[in-house]
C-alpha cells in the first residue's frame, strides 16, 4: 500500500477579508492565457464560463493586490510581469510542500 499526503496552497490577504483566493484554478487560468493569449480560451479549456474565469481572475488581482492580466482588445490577454511572478511562485511553493509531505509522511509513518 502507498499512502500519499497532499495539500493545496492558497494565498489570500491576511489583513481584509475578502471573496476568493489566488490558488490552482487562477493559476490554471492564467498559465491558459499564457498558451492561448486569451482568457475566454483558456476558460474554454478547463470547462469554464468566461464570465466565472474572470471573477476568479478579478477576485485573486483583490487578494494579492496587483494586476494578474491585461486585455488588448482583439489581440487577446497576457500576463502582467506580476502575473507572471505569482504563477511561479504558486508553483515553487506547491512542488516544495509537496516534497516536505512526501518526505515527511514517509518518516512519520515509517512506511
Amino acid at each position: 500500500m502507498s499512502i500519499v499526503a497532499t495539500a493545496r496552497i492558497t494565498l489570500k490577504d491576511a489583513d481584509r477579508d475578502l471573496p476568493g483566493a489566488f490558488g490552482l484554478g487562477c493559476v490554471q487560468l492564467l498559465e491558459g492565457v499564457a498558451m492561448e493569449r486569451s482568457l475566454n480560451r483558456a476558460a474554454k479549456r478547463l470547462g469554464m464560463a468566461y464570465s466565472k474565469a474572470w471573477r476568479i481572475i478579478r477576485e485573486a488581482e483583490n487578494q494579492l493586490g496587483c494586476q494578474l492580466l491585461v486585455r488588448d482588445g482583439a489581440r487577446g490577454s497576457s500576463l502582467t510581469p506580476a502575473g507572471e511572478r505569482a504563477v511561479t511562485a504558486y508553483r515553487t511553493l506547491q512542488a516544495e510542500v509537496n516534497e516536505l509531505l512526501t518526505r515527511r509522511t514517509g518518516e512519520l509513518l515509517d512506511l
